[in-house]
């Protein structure tokens, strides 16, 4: 599926203390309260990436929420790339493992 003005999906890997922190949880969270579908996991490297889908600017009320964090986090940088639409039919958000 191709980006539409109304509907966007992104990329988005967030760094700095973001593991042990409860930061996936604070995503998905703030994700379902946004209505964004998409998926949150954590990364090897210590950093936290996601998938989000939904409205501009639910999705964009995400990306701010991320670059704050739950309380114990520090985020250094949020990194967002656009990506094709998919269909996730009913599905909310969720962790990946």
């Amino acid at each position: 599926m191709k980006q539409s003005a109304d509907r966007i999906r992104k990329h988005i890997v967030v760094t700095g203390l973001v593991q042990g922190v409860g930061f996936r949880y604070f995503t998905v969270t703030q994700a379902r309260r946004l209505g964004v579908q998409g998926w949150v996991r954590n990364c090897l490297d210590g950093s936290v990436e996601l998938e989000a889908q939904g409205s501009n600017d639910a999705v964009q009320a995400l990306v701010k929420q991320l670059a704050v964090g739950p309380r114990w986090s520090e985020v250094s940088h949020v990194a967002v790339h656009d990506v094709p639409l998919i269909d996730e039919g009913t599905r909310t958000f969720g962790v990946r493992q």
